[in-house]
């Protein structure tokens, strides 16, 4: 047994440890000396005597007896991999191996034998599910470059029918460049819309972002779109943040303490539609563009607007230097937007 400290031993070395141990305590030997001679530990004979002599080390040969043997992993892979069961699922094969009084392993075993040989894929009869791949980026450095669009429900006095908010925001500026109400969702309103907002500022080419619905992909709907210089873009199913400015807005509409519960006719959606606008464009100094109101950040006016804050800050810093711990953190409104950031440009703002 000399030198075998630091080593893996043997289960029958260290019974045999035990046994001269104890020969030679009964022969009047101490048994810390006789463990020296064994370079083990006292504790580890006791241990050892203990009936614990099971090697648990990493590394060590260990017994288990639930484990499966080679054979009986290899019968589920041949099981699952034959033609008859390829196309099959693990719950599907063991019930049909249990009619057939036959028990391999539970499913969690099969699933876990599969994986473990990279075999656990799509093995169904039906389509593989696809990606849905991230919108392409687009990225604003002024107005009317980039728009988002939606359509809300505007609830009414009668429960099930609904009025419909269409609604235009241009990304870089927050205003909302143009919006209607309808008493239906279609795309021959939208439509409509379009064509009045881009002869109304006189554009000949701005990208379009919007989701998946019908008003919005229709075909007579896209071809109006490209007629006018429209470029779209959607959002992945049931992924909301990929049209996240006009969601933003929708929230603070119907948050605001005003919002009816319900509007009677649409004259009194659009009275209090406008009204809300006219607030909103002109007079909502929007958090996300250094608060200024978004007809101020569309006309250019915000520049000024925040130099001017700035300097009054800066005249502050100058003659009371000692209140400030650090160097004056200036005002900056954002001059570039990004409306659906690729993975790459993500990870460039986190660093």
């Amino acid at each position: 047994m000399g030198g075998q400290r630091g080593r893996l031993v043997t289960k029958e070395d260290r019974q045999k440890a035990v046994c001269l141990i104890e020969e030679a305590k009964n022969n009047g030997a101490r048994i810390s000396k006789a463990c020296d001679c064994l370079t083990i530990s006292v504790r580890t004979f006791k241990r050892w005597k203990a009936g614990k002599i099971i090697d648990r080390r990493k590394g060590a040969e260990k017994s288990i007896p639930k484990k499966l043997t080679k054979e009986e992993r290899q019968a589920i892979i041949d099981t699952c991999c034959s033609k008859e069961y390829q196309d099959l699922t693990p719950y599907e094969i063991q019930v049909i191996l249990l009619d057939a009084k036959t028990y391999l392993g539970s499913v969690s075993t099969f699933y876990r034998v599969l994986r473990s040989e990279n075999m656990v894929h799509f093995r169904g009869n039906t389509r593989k599910g696809t990606k849905k791949h991230r919108p392409p980026e687009r990225v604003a450095t002024g107005p009317n470059q980039v728009w988002a669009w939606d359509i809300t429900y505007l609830k009414t006095s009668v429960a099930g029918i609904y009025f419909y908010l269409y609604t235009i925001i241009d990304v870089w500026s927050r205003k909302i460049v143009g919006w209607s109400i309808e008493d239906s969702e279609s795309y021959e309103h939208s439509e409509r819309l379009f064509t009045r907002i881009m002869k109304a500022y006189g554009l000949k080419k701005i990208y379009l972002h919007s989701d998946n619905g019908n008003p919005m992909k229709a075909g007579t709907m896209l071809m109006t779109l490209y007629k006018l210089g429209i470029i779209p873009s959607f959002s992945r199913p049931r992924v909301s943040n990929d049209n996240a400015y006009i969601e933003s807005f929708f929230r603070t509409l119907k948050y605001m303490k005003s919002y009816p519960q319900y509007f009677a006719t649409i004259d009194d959606a659009k009275y209090w539609v406008a009204d809300f606008l006219d607030w909103y464009n002109d007079r909502h100094l929007h958090s996300s563009i250094a608060y200024v109101t978004p007809n101020q950040k569309h006309s250019g006016q915000a520049d000024l607007i925040i130099a001017a804050r700035n300097e009054v800050k800066r005249k502050a810093f100058e003659s009371k230097r000692i209140r400030w711990s650090s160097k004056m953190a200036e005002i900056i409104s954002p001059q570039t937007v990004i409306l659906n950031p690729s993975l790459e440009t993500l990870e460039l703002d986190a660093s």
